[in-house]
């Protein structure tokens, strides 16, 4: 498996509307809580910030995390520095940008 599909799995499974991971104790029950929030309006989808992180950072998408109401994105430019960018998950405002 090449290094840029390695890094990109865990994206495509988060978003993927199939469970690959049911069998993780609390895996499916809180990717559904996720979509739910998302379908609610109370957080904003993950296709939003990555795009906008795309846009202010180009590069190769290496890490996506959503932890306590925070979206951390992580993307490796051409120049080889890893970019992190923090959003508000229901606001989809950016709060944070730095060097990794």
């Amino acid at each position: 498996m090449s290094l840029a599909a390695s890094l990109l799995l865990p994206v495509l499974l988060a978003l993927s509307p199939h469970d690959p991971v049911r069998g993780l104790e609390g895996g499916s029950r809180q990717q559904e809580a996720v979509r739910q929030a998302v379908r609610q309006g109370r957080l904003v989808p993950l296709q939003q910030v990555v795009a906008d992180a795309l846009r202010r950072y180009p590069g190769q998408l290496v890490e996506v995390e959503l932890d306590d109401g925070t979206y951390e994105i992580e993307i490796l430019g051409a120049n080889g520095v890893v970019m992190a960018l923090d959003y508000d998950a229901a606001t989809g405002r950016l709060l944070k940008m730095e060097e990794e």
